[in-house]
């Protein structure tokens, strides 16, 4: 979820060389031309990043940066060829993480989008295991063991257990749940959450009656609580 990347952006030219380039970084991704085609996407899926350019023939970047916010933290790399301050600026104050100015090499491009990457879920070289309990979560290979016998997760529940991992001994609101694991304005009911933490019990708790690692949190959400 976290390597996957959404260009915004009309210059199909444009999209399929960054596209090209950024998969043969090991990244994956996915175009869309104009903003409603944005937030269908976004209504679908999640992403690990946003490159948004501000002139789209149906919108402006600006204001789906500024719908995406209310509903999500997911970082966004605005490039753009309107390079003045005022626009930079308003690109900062409205929730962006960075602004690339078009035309822009390719290096910088990735250096970018790494940096971002790096500061946003502190990706390395190495693999990312989370373990609690007798369970072994291996974000970076997809998998998951409990007793050393692997376990088999549907990509939402892996996608869910992945980011309660990712906040390890925090409370987790439901509408960030939600955004990051269904996309950012998809419409699945509160409920459907509820089913797969339920899922996940049955799979990695002892008694997934009396859950000791994935926990609700009273008019929050969920708390995976690792070894004490």
């Amino acid at each position: 979820m976290k390597k996957q990347i959404l260009i915004i952006d009309d210059d199909a030219d444009l999209t399929f060389v960054i596209t090209d380039m950024l998969e043969s970084y090991g990244y994956s991704v996915t175009a869309a031309q104009t903003a409603e085609e944005a937030f269908s996407v976004l209504s679908e899926r999640s992403f690990g990043l946003i490159l948004l350019d501000i002139n789209l023939p149906d919108s402006t970047g600006f204001e789906l940066c500024r719908e995406l916010r209310r509903v999500s933290t997911v970082p966004v790399i605005f490039a753009s060829a309107r390079t003045s301050e005022s626009d930079r600026i308003t690109g900062f104050d409205i929730g962006g993480d960075d602004y690339l100015p078009k035309p822009y090499s390719m290096k910088e491009l990735l250096s970018r989008v790494n940096a971002l990457m790096r500061r946003t879920y502190g990706f390395t070289d190495d693999e990312c295991i989370v373990g609690f309990g007798d369970v072994s979560v291996n974000l970076t290979s997809r998998s998951v063991t409990k007793a050393g016998r692997e376990l088999s997760l549907s990509l939402k529940e892996f996608d869910l257990l992945a980011c309660l991992c990712d906040h390890i001994g925090q409370a987790v609101p439901k509408d960030r749940l939600l955004s990051e694991v269904w996309g950012a304005f998809s419409e699945v009911e509160p409920s459907t959450l509820a089913v797969h933490i339920r899922w996940l019990r049955e799979k990695l708790e002892d008694d997934p009656a009396k859950p000791v690692h994935i926990k609700t949190v009273f008019k929050v959400g969920y708390i995976l609580e690792g070894d004490k």
